[in-house]
């Protein structure tokens, strides 16, 4: 018999990955403050993902999951967030023409603060202080005051959550997504890249196909599809005492939801059976993500599904690969068989980010050629399976950057210092985003138009 789940019930499981307070009574206060605070999400909208997802896990849509490593303070602003949307509208664009099915757009963004470390300390020049643990923790400058773990920075991440959100659901809902303005959403940097070209190229045809849905009858002024979108947000549930407070019960249901995002993930590094993360996330509602990399084997996979999705609910549970390019071949069909043994319903998805970053010309980069190879191998194993690949999760941003080598508009080692703003990994730029959803797209329709069974095994 398990435990009898509790919001705190946390709290007796061993933990890892945890900040040192130095003041635990300072870090009461703020849980307690934020606990008295609105919720950022409500339990229908956490509902609505899930069900959508399901539809995913079916093999009926398909979701595409991006967005920042780690969002910051200084970082936020009102066009940050407008060009990060755009990009995602865009690559949600070429999705669906490819795959003639629905887009399920989740973002890592509005909570995506904290950042698991390999190390709890960083030394330079003979100073060892704690690591950057992303913002809701300490700041990302090398002094003690920055790095000492502060309980208030909970608090600006909250209040940087809700006023993202608040413009997120004005484009979603506002007509920003309208259809028949697919041609404005091209970013100015992007307009002259290769994969602009392919876009405008996609957008002239779906123009043709509104102007004629508009000639008989059928226009985004009547038909509130057109003009709106769904838009979910997302991020690693990696700071409990934060995701404690934010937890509320529902009042419809009496179920407790975590309510600092719609969908919340386990790392890689946190998703030990008896541990303190998967203790959280067993006894919230909300569509639950769990990262699975090299490590894991196949039993405890299973043990893990069990726990978290003890009534085999589809769309409760999405799994995320991330082994590297060289390596989906010989640890993903083992994943995939145990799951298919047991008859659980979840949704697979890859992360080709995590996996291949490597060391350049002093910077930690990721090229841009082995995220597309994982994703590529994603496909293909899932082929042979007869199971579907039902998403992509990765690290993006609507900024210019140059953080990713390679791509059509390629960047190259020596021009990685020129615009790198991450504060934790890298990231692909417009371009590179727009880039993977075409191969992404490509991998797609291949598998519509040949009736493969992993789509038919769906259906």
């Amino acid at each position: 018999m398990a435990q009898k789940w509790t919001p705190n019930s946390w709290r007796s499981k061993p933990i890892v990955q945890v900040p040192e307070y130095p003041d635990p009574n300072a870090l009461k206060v703020v849980e307690e403050r934020l606990a008295s605070y609105p919720p950022l999400v409500f339990a229908g909208e956490a509902r609505a993902l899930k069900q959508q997802l399901g539809e995913v896990a079916e093999g009926d849509a398909f979701l595409l999951q991006g967005g920042d490593c780690a969002e910051s303070f200084a970082e936020h602003g009102a066009d940050n967030i407008r060009d990060f949307f755009r990009v995602f509208l865009q690559m949600s664009v070429v999705l669906t023409y490819a795959a003639a099915k629905p887009v399920v757009k989740v973002g890592r963004i509005a909570g995506q603060f904290a950042k698991p470390r390999s190390s709890d300390t960083e030394t330079k020049d003979g100073e060892v202080l704690p690591s950057y643990r992303g913002d809701i923790i300490n700041g990302i400058d090398f002094t003690p005051g920055e790095r000492i773990p502060d309980p208030q920075r909970q608090v600006m991440a909250y209040r940087q959550s809700a006023a993202t959100l608040n413009l997120l659901r004005a484009f979603a809902q506002g007509g920003f997504a309208n259809l028949e303005h697919v041609h404005e959403w091209t970013l100015d940097f992007v307009k002259d890249s290769a994969m602009s070209e392919r876009y405008q190229d996609l957008a002239d045809r779906l123009g043709e196909t509104m102007r004629f849905m508009k000639a008989i009858g059928f226009s985004a002024e009547q038909h509130q599809r057109l003009r709106e979108t769904d838009f979910y947000t997302s991020h690693e549930a990696l700071l409990l005492g934060y995701e404690e407070a934010m937890a509320r019960i529902d009042s419809t249901s009496g179920d407790h939801y975590a309510t600092s995002g719609h969908m919340i993930w386990i790392g890689d590094r946190t998703r030990q059976p008896d541990h303190a993360h998967v203790e959280f996330c067993r006894g919230v509602k909300n569509p639950i993500g769990m990262k699975c990399g090299p490590s894991l084997d196949p039993e405890e996979l299973v043990k893990l599904t069990d726990i978290l999705n003890p009534e085999n609910e589809a769309g409760r549970l999405t799994l995320i690969a991330r082994f590297g390019h060289e390596k989906v071949g010989d640890y993903l069909p083992n994943l995939i068989r145990a799951i298919e043994r047991e008859g659980k319903k979840v949704v697979w998805s890859c992360d080709p980010m995590h996996g291949n970053t490597v060391s350049a010309g002093g910077y930690k980069t990721r090229p841009f050629d082995r995220v597309l190879t994982e994703v590529q191998e994603f496909f293909a194993v899932h082929r042979a399976e007869g199971t579907y690949p039902g998403g992509v999760h990765f690290e993006m941003t609507g900024k210019d950057v140059t953080e990713c080598t390679g791509g059509a508009h390629a960047v190259t080692e020596e021009d990685l210092a020129d615009r790198y703003h991450t504060h934790c990994d890298p990231r692909l730029n417009a371009s590179q985003a727009l880039e993977l959803a075409f191969l992404i797209a490509e991998l797609l329709k291949q598998d519509r138009d040949a009736g493969e069974p992993a789509i038919a095994a769906s259906a």
